[in-house]
C-alpha cells in the first residue's frame, strides 16, 4: 500500500514547528527519524493531513554536559549513541542498548525523542531513561516544561505530551564511576522488539538503585522493592529474588499471564545479577 495524500512542510525552527502543530489542531504529525511513522503511513494506520519534518532542525541535535548531567537533543540518533558521538552519562549502558536496537539502517535514522514520543511498550529507551531518572524537556504554545522520564509514558502509545508539544531534549543525571548496570532483553531474534526487557542500575555514591521492566503491557514498570534492595549494602540474591516476586505480585494491573511473568522474572534477575556480580 501507499500512504494517503498529505501536505508536507519543513519548518525553519522548533518554534515554527510548534505553531504548525497548534494550527493543525491534531491533524498533523511530526517526522523525525520516521522509522515507525513511515510504515504506519504506508499501511494507512496513520493518515495525517500534514507531515511536519523536524529531522534537520539543529536545535534538536544539540548536546550539552556539565559535572552532574548530560543533555541530549531529541534528534540525537540511536547510531550517534552507539558510536559514542555524543556524551554518555550512563557509564556505557546507553551505547550498549543502542547497539541492540533494530538494525544499523534503522539506528542511523531513528531518534531518541521519537522513541519516547511514540511510547511503544516494547521499546528500549523509555525503560532505560526511566532507570536513569531522565528529565524530558518539551515545548508547546504555552512555553517550555520538564517532565519526569519515570512516568512520561502513561500507557500503550500514550504519553504526557500534549498534541501540540514537541520533545526537545533529555537531561540525564550522570552515573558515577562506581555505578554498575545490568540490561537484559528477551526477543525472538536479534534486533526485534522485546518480549521482555529489564534495566537495573545501582550507584553507591548516590545511594541509588533502580530496576525497570519494559515490554510490560503498558508503560515502563518501576520495580520499587527490587530497586530498594539493589540500593542496599547487603545484596543477597535470594532477597533480590523475593523483591522481584513482590513487585510482580503488585503489578496485577499489567495482567501478566504465567508465561509473561516467567519472562519478566528472568529478565529482571539477569539484569540484577549483572549488577551484583
Amino acid at each position: 500500500m501507499k500512504a494517503a495524500a498529505f501536505d508536507y512542510v519543513r519548518p525553519r525552527n522548533v518554534a515554527a514547528a510548534v505553531d504548525l502543530l497548534a494550527a493543525d489542531k491534531g491533524q498533523a504529525q511530526l517526522l523525525a527519524g520516521g522509522q515507525s511513522l513511515l510504515p504506519l503511513l504506508n499501511l494507512r494506520l496513520a493518515s495525517p493531513a500534514r507531515l511536519i519534518d523536524i529531522s534537520r532542525l539543529p536545535e534538536l541535535a544539540m548536546t550539552d554536559e556539565d559535572d552532574a548531567t548530560v543533555t541530549l537533543g531529541a534528534g540525537v540518533t540511536h547510531a550517534m549513541i552507539e558510536d559514542r558521538r555524543v556524551p554518555d552519562p550512563s557509564q556505557g549502558l546507553m551505547p550498549h542498548v543502542a547497539l541492540g536496537l533494530a538494525y544499523r539502517a534503522v539506528r542511523n535514522r531513528g531518534t531518541l525523542g521519537g522513541s519516547l514520543a511514540l511510547a511503544d511498550p516494547a521499546a528500549e529507551w523509555p525503560a532505560v531513561l526511566a532507570a536513569l531518572e531522565a528529565e524530558i524537556g518539551v515545548v508547546g504554545p504555552n512555553g517550555r516544561r520538564r517532565l519526569s522520564g519515570t512516568n512520561f509514558a502513561t500507557g500503550i502509545y500514550a504519553t504526557r505530551l500534549a498534541e501540540d508539544e514537541i520533545v526537545t531534549a533529555l537531561r540525564i543525571p550522570k552515573l558515577s564511576r562506581a555505578a554498575r548496570w545490568g540490561y537484559a532483553k528477551l526477543a525472538r531474534k536479534a534486533g526485534a522488539f522485546a518480549d521482555a526487557l529489564a534495566v537495573a542500575v545501582a550507584d553507591p555514591r548516590r545511594g541509588y538503585g533502580r530496576v525497570v521492566l519494559g515490554a510490560a503491557n503498558g508503560p515502563p514498570l518501576v520495580m520499587t522493592e527490587a530497586g530498594r534492595a539493589l540500593a542496599g549494602t547487603r545484596r543477597d540474591p535470594e532477597q533480590l529474588r523475593r523483591a522481584v516476586e513482590t513487585d510482580l505480585d503488585s503489578a496485577a494491573d499489567r495482567r501478566f499471564d504465567a508465561y509473561q511473568r516467567r519472562l519478566h522474572r528472568a529478565a529482571a534477575m539477569r539484569a540484577i545479577v549483572q549488577v551484583i556480580q
